[in-house]
């Protein structure tokens, strides 16, 4: 049976000041949140927990007036920030204070880079490193709820009491294979890439607006920016408002006049009651915009499938990271491989050089699809009852193809 973990219940203002105090010289604080998120705008935060050097603590975030100041204190300290798979605690902490923490170290993020799958779960990583067992069973809890049992907060307190000792030797492996850097180049891009997702219009991932013109790309970034800020007025989730296939298919029609949306199958019952109106402005102001204010077509991607190339070159990756202890899923999908091989070949005009040949990544594959193109490298089976059965082998003589 697992030792049942002590902490302290944080439910007051007063008593979360007087933990961050005491805990201002931390040099390691480990944290995760529960939180609702079915149907919202935005996940409702529901508790955190906190690990540092000397306590651990679960603040109850739904009695405590207001948890800012445990962001504040969060980027403001010189800790080491330990979380597993932080999208969401990264905003939660973001959208409070507009900062980002400083030293954040993502378990999860960091484990690809020591050759552990990608994404890794907590309870895999705490049993593949540590030799632990993290109990389960509370996934379908409803955080909201109050009072919470003592088997809801100890599930709780599990995802991290083991943060630190996880950091400890992730850091370690990272260190022994210099890659270090690489880590925090990767988390730092990933950070900048939450931060812009949640500052600037993405009406650009509406699905199905490739082939649609100027004008009616207008249309959709109206439409877009009218389904947010309906979206959030109601806290309910943006594509329950207005679907996207709607959206794409309001844009194609072009008219602003109410009646005509009618006419569109289906609209009266997939779209939230009462919007019409500020649907009908939302195509009126895209309409009346100048041609230079239209937003610029979006390219199309191009069939890359480069048949049993493509295959091939996505097996030579895999086979190099898991020589070369990293998660391929980390490096790159097999649609950057084919995207890296058909610009390599001329096939592929693109504004910036793809992912695989910038950064960290051109460490472990730059010059590969290069070897594999001009015949330089082979891959071979080697032991086949091994876990990684195919191995690369550099060739001595080799004709220059490209």
């Amino acid at each position: 049976m697992t030792e049942e973990i002590s902490y302290q219940s944080i439910t007051t203002s007063n008593e979360l000041t007087s933990f961050c105090k005491r805990n201002q010289g931390s040099k390691y604080v480990g944290f995760d949140t529960e939180f609702v998120s079915e149907n919202r705008y935005r996940p409702e935060l529901c508790l955190v927990q906190v690990a540092t050097d000397s306590e651990i603590a679960i603040i109850d975030t739904l009695a405590v007036e207001n948890v800012n100041e445990f962001w504040d204190w969060l980027v403001e300290g010189s800790q080491i920030t330990v979380v597993h798979a932080a999208r969401e605690e990264f905003l939660f902490c973001f959208r409070a204070c507009q900062k980002q923490p400083k030293k954040l170290f993502d378990v999860q993020l960091a484990a690809a880079f020591v050759g552990l799958d990608y994404p890794a779960s907590y309870s895999n990583l705490v049993s593949q490193l540590l030799g632990s067992y993290v109990a389960k069973g509370e996934t379908r809890t409803d955080w909201r709820r109050r009072p919470l049992t003592d088997r809801q907060m100890q599930y709780a307190l599990f995802d991290v009491v083991h943060l630190r000792d996880l950091y400890k030797v992730i850091e370690g492996h990272l260190k022994r294979l210099k890659r270090l850097a690489w880590y925090i180049d990767e988390v730092d891009l990933w950070m900048e890439e939450l931060v812009k997702m949640e500052t600037e219009p993405q009406w650009q991932r509406v699905s199905g607006i490739t082939s649609l013109n100027p004008r009616e790309l207008a249309i959709v970034r109206e439409l877009w920016i009218c389904r947010d800020i309906e979206a959030a007025r109601r806290n309910r989730s943006a594509k329950r408002v207005i679907p996207d296939d709607l959206i794409v298919e309001l844009a194609k029609r072009g008219s602003s006049s109410i009646g005509s949306f009618k006419a569109i199958r289906g609209f009266e019952n997939r779209v939230t009651r009462g919007i019409s109106s500020e649907i009908s402005e939302a195509i009126e102001k895209a309409n009346g915009l100048a041609k230079t204010e239209l937003p610029k077509k979006l390219p199309r991607g191009k069939s890359m499938n480069l048949g049993l190339l493509g295959q091939f070159l996505s097996t030579a990756l895999t086979v190099v990271c898991r020589d070369q202890q990293i998660s391929p899923a980390i490096v790159g999908t097999a649609s950057d491989v084919r995207k890296m091989a058909a610009w390599r070949l001329g096939l592929l005009k693109m504004d910036q050089p793809p992912s695989l040949v910038q950064g960290w990544r051109a460490e472990i594959v730059g010059q590969l699809i290069d070897q594999v193109l001009n015949g330089s490298i082979a891959i071979r089976v080697g032991d086949p009852k091994s876990d990684t059965p195919l191995v690369i082998e550099y060739l001595s003589e080799t004709p220059n193809r490209l």
